[in-house]
């Protein structure tokens, strides 16, 4: 009598489970309000030098004076002359700026332009430091104190973050409440992500988690550059992105701690009496004889590991037996690969003919139809499959957009580029969010919390180097995106190395996760197999006499 067959008594997929994906759906807005609220606070408009002469001028007017000179948003004029600017030896003091329907971002208010423009990308790095930090604090949290408080936890030291920075007017300060804010990057979503996982139906799983991922998640970044113009300060809408996370604290009185970690701890009776308020919750009877039993084969389960002398398992413990190792190795270095692709193609917003905030939003418009791919393909071409054909595609669009800007004028084809930036934030989302589950089944359950934790850290690590990225346009334009897309298909390539997880009982120990799909090829796909299969038996059919 294992967890999956007592959570299926207690209901797999009823009233607590609708309420746990309506709190997951919420912690996918303030994950979303959350991680890009740096890109929307930093947006550089296009802006020149202040001069007396230019006052009252329009944008067309000012490109036109400021046609013949190099460097035009960091040059001081000296004079006007017939409409053409002439350059200054003098440093710029005060600029003009192209504001979106007045908004006020952080660049423009502190003038963090030309020799300060590298300020807002310290306050990037100090961002990602934070989310390396928390990633694995609030992991190792999760697999010690729960994943319920660890949640918690981290969603209001990132809430704390973006409050303090709203009140920040100097660099030192940024940095240091950015680092506060990062502390919850990801780890909020993929601790309420696990809780999900855990107490959810398996065949329900694909539907649940990437539906409501895509509907939230795609609410909250398609309504926050918006709500950012409406506002029309960094200041007022960081206080608007932080302070809805104070929601949270009403999660523990409507779910439970994740009763497969309370297993793994020996918590056996709490961990009943979270499947009996489960089943209480879906209007389920339970006799106590199954609980004695669910607890009884756990118990026996235990004393078997101790009578090996089998030591607690640990995330370093997946790294001594070869399989697990190969495979945590891979799932480190896929990470890498998509977090680092994801993070380039959704913040490359400026410089593309298009207003920054409105391509970013109506191209998060693919979140949900990326939800919808999933859903639709994930079960019947297999998790490889899956990972593999998204990394594979997206590496094409990738690669196909960065031809296109290196020939085409940004102003003259906004409409073409805006569609192709949606299609590679469409590959990169399909990517990332089938990694997470791919990840998640893979991973031993004993280990999952510290292990996915450090997954991500990984990832989150390669953020920082986004920004680098990013300026290898300065070379040459289309060189981010031919780096991105090489390192997407190579992505895909590493995903045949590791083993499919639809319909497989998952592992729940470090000695489960060594023996997982022991003999399967790593060209296995289940819709292949499938269809091998039926020829197989149609073959035979047509033999017998």
């Amino acid at each position: 009598m294992d967890f999956d067959r007592v959570l299926e008594k207690c209901g797999n997929f009823g009233r607590f489970q609708f309420v746990i994906l309506i709190l997951y759906g919420y912690t996918n807005i303030l994950s979303s309000l959350h991680y890009f609220s740096q890109t929307l606070i930093t947006f550089t408009p296009e802006h020149w030098c202040s001069h007396d002469d230019l006052m009252g001028l329009g944008a067309a007017e000012l490109r036109s004076i400021y046609s013949n000179v190099s460097h035009s948003s960091c040059t001081l004029l000296s004079e006007v002359i017939n409409g053409t600017g002439v350059a200054s030896e003098e440093s710029c003091q005060d600029w003009i700026f192209e504001r979106e329907n007045g908004y006020e971002s952080l660049t423009t208010e502190l003038k963090w332009v030309c020799d300060k423009s590298h300020q807002p990308a310290v306050g990037q790095s100090f961002f990602f430091l934070g989310s390396v930090v928390g990633t694995i604090s609030f992991g190792f949290l999760s697999d010690h104190i729960g994943r319920l408080p660890a949640m918690l936890m981290a969603t209001l030291s990132g809430a704390t973050g973006d409050f303090i920075t709203s009140f920040v007017h100097t660099l030192p300060w940024f940095a240091f409440s950015r680092f506060v804010s990062g502390l919850s990057t990801d780890t909020m979503y993929y601790l309420m992500y696990i809780l999900v996982f855990e107490y959810l139906s398996p065949k329900r799983r694909t539907f649940g988690l990437n539906i409501i991922l895509a509907v939230f998640y795609c609410f909250g970044l398609m309504t926050s550059p918006w709500i950012a113009m409406w506002i029309g300060n960094w200041r007022r809408y960081l206080w608007l992105a932080s302070l809805p996370a104070l929601g949270v604290l009403i999660y523990p009185l409507l779910i439970c701690e994740s009763a497969q970690w309370l297993l793994t701890k020996k918590k056996y009776d709490k961990a009943v009496a979270c499947l009996k308020k489960v089943a209480k919750f879906n209007g389920r009877q339970v006799e106590d004889s199954v609980f004695d039993e669910f607890v009884k084969h756990y118990r026996e389960k235990m004393n078997e590991e101790s009578k090996l002398n089998k030591q607690m398992d640990t995330f370093l413990g997946m790294f001594k037996t070869p399989r697990l190792r190969r495979f945590t190795t891979t799932l480190l270095v896929k990470s890498v690969i998509i977090t680092l692709s994801y993070d380039v193609i959704n913040r490359n917003m400026e410089g593309l003919g298009s207003s920054p905030f409105k391509l970013f939003s109506l191209t998060s418009s693919v979140y949900l139809p990326a939800g919808f791919t999933i859903l639709l393909l994930q079960n019947k071409i297999g998790r490889k499959g899956m990972a593999c054909g998204a990394l594979l595609v997206g590496a094409i669009i990738t690669a196909a957009t960065g031809f296109l800007i290196a020939v085409l004028d940004p102003k003259e084809n906004a409409i073409l580029l805006a569609l192709m930036v949606g299609l590679g934030r469409f590959g990169s989302t399909v990517s990332y969010d089938a990694e997470i589950q791919y990840a998640a089944e893979i991973i031993p359950t004993s280990v999952r919390g510290q292990a996915v934790s450090n997954i991500h850290v990984i990832g989150l690590a390669s953020s920082s180097l986004a920004f680098y990225v990013i300026y290898l346009a300065q070379y040459y334009k289309p060189l981010p995106s031919i780096f991105i897309s090489v390192l997407m298909f190579l992505g895909a390539l590493l995903c045949l190395t590791l083993p499919e997880t639809l319909h497989q009982k998952l592992p729940e120990t470090l000695a489960d996760g060594e023996r997982f799909a022991m003999n399967e090829s790593c060209l296995y796909f289940p819709c292949l197999h499938k269809r091998r299969e039926s020829l197989t038996e149609h073959e035979d059919r047509k033999s017998e006499p």
